[in-house]
């Protein structure tokens, strides 16, 4: 499904068209007229309100995506740790067993490490199905090993298997986990009104030209920023799978 905070640069653009806009409407509504000095102190006591205001809500909103960031990275690592801890535990299957669940081990790294590297949605729907039958695979080795021989010792590695899984399930609801389309209108609410204000209360001799720009220019960074480190798969700040990667490395046959 299209979602267009998935595409930071674009959200820039449109944002400080809008942004822009809005400052350029406060202008127009202004047009001819003349603040009143007894309500100039009133005025300028929202003006500063509301730009406060918009300065904490884009505050809070980049906390949001900051932790929503470290909480991938850590779910990475945590998935790495799991898929080589039951990679040496596979030693402990009979022989058969053992080669399989490392042989399916190495095929499903590789998998984990293109979901978090391709941008492609075409590729990732196709990764995605191969991770689910690899589970699956996985799954099964393990548990046809231990109706087999169940043993404490075979138990360990179900228990092993069973944490590989659940951590990619932990990784998954991070990536869903994004800033809520609310906090999105809000922020985008109180810019516009801003900018309103903004506008209707700059003096034409200084309100014409690039001052009309400078601040949707600031805010539409922000926007671009906020939604960049929000977005788990396009932008340029990303969760890059060195851990995975690592493993990968280490557990390829010589």
């Amino acid at each position: 499904m299209y979602n267009p905070l998935n595409y930071p640069r674009l959200l820039f653009l449109f944002a400080f068209a809008v942004l822009w806009f809005a400052t350029r409407a406060g202008a127009l509504m202004r047009r001819g007229r003349e603040i009143d000095p007894k309500v100039l102190a009133d005025f300028s006591t929202i003006l500063v309100t509301t730009l406060t205001l918009n300065g904490l809500i884009l505050g809070f909103s980049f906390s949001m995506a900051i932790s929503r960031y470290e909480h991938r990275k850590t779910y990475e690592e945590a998935e790495a740790n799991a898929i080589g801890t039951e990679y040496a535990r596979a030693d402990l299957l009979p022989g058969a067993d053992g080669d399989k669940v490392r042989s399916l081990l190495r095929e499903y790294t590789a998998q984990r490490v293109d979901f978090y590297t391709l941008t492609d949605p075409e590729k990732h729907l196709q990764i995605v199905g191969r991770i689910v039958r690899l589970q699956n695979d996985l799954w099964a080795a393990v548990v046809g090993a231990a109706s087999a021989q169940p043993t404490p010792i075979i138990a360990l590695t179900v228990a092993g298997m069973n944490d590989v899984l659940n951590s990619e399930g932990y990784t998954q609801a991070a990536w869903w986990n994004r800033i809520p389309t609310g906090a999105w209108a809000l922020m985008a609410a109180i810019a516009i009104t801003s900018q309103l204000l903004i506008g209707y209360g700059a003096e034409r001799a200084k309100a014409r030209g690039v001052l009309y720009a400078v601040l949707p220019f600031v805010i539409a960074i922000a926007f671009m920023l906020i939604a960049d480190i929000d977005s788990p798969r396009r932008g340029i700040i990303n969760v890059q799978p060195q851990n995975l990667i690592r493993l990968l490395n280490s557990i390829k046959p010589p």
